[in-house]
């Protein structure tokens, strides 16, 4: 009676965690996927919005297929007043040491992308280009991802992509969290 009791427990614990695990998300045929996995988070999936700006989605992809962003930090994560805005992709953040540095939020990959009006809202779990306040031509390497709709920056930042699966992993993000890998994945035609 013990055994059987036993293995109900461990049943009943191995279905409430795979229950507990999300599905992962699958790129449809043709389209384009970041994949970022952040260390003691998770993993979000963009899908990469290559129509609508198709400079910006190949520069952030170039980097990714590089390993750019490997190993860098989360340098900014804006919560209060409300939740605003995570940001990543300023190489300086591989070096804990300079999350409080001056220059944090200055560095990129040294390439420069000029805006693309992709026509998409910066609603919930949207990714654009940060640039240099004022100078809507120079995005680089660093981008954000919308904790909540912010429709008053539409039309001064370039938005490439969209939180597909994740958004409860952006949730617990912090600053100085790592993205342990950034990959892109295409999907592929099923036969």
């Amino acid at each position: 009676m013990r055994v059987v009791r036993f293995l109900l427990v461990v049943a009943w614990t191995l279905i409430g965690v795979l229950a507990a695990v999300p599905q992962a998300y699958q790129a449809q045929p043709g389209e384009v996927l970041l994949q970022l996995s952040v260390e003691g988070r998770g993993t979000i999936m963009i899908r990469m919005q290559t129509k609508e700006a198709p400079k910006t989605t190949e520069h952030i992809l170039s980097l990714a297929r590089r390993g750019f962003y490997d190993g860098q930090r989360f340098h900014e994560a804006i919560r209060t007043p409300r939740p605003y805005l995570v940001r990543l992709g300023d190489p300086l953040s591989k070096d804990p040491s300079k999350l409080d540095d001056p220059k944090m939020g200055t560095g990129g990959s040294g390439s420069k992308v000029a805006f693309e009006n992709s026509g998409l809202s910066h609603d919930t779990g949207a990714v654009g280009l940060a640039t240099v306040q004022g100078e809507r031509n120079s995005g680089d390497s660093q981008f954000y991802i919308m904790l909540a709709p912010a429709k008053f920056l539409d039309g001064k930042y370039t938005v490439f992509g969209k939180v597909v699966a994740g958004m409860d992993v952006l949730g617990r993000v912090q600053k100085g969290d790592v993205v342990t890998s950034a990959r892109v994945i295409v999907g592929q035609e099923r036969s």
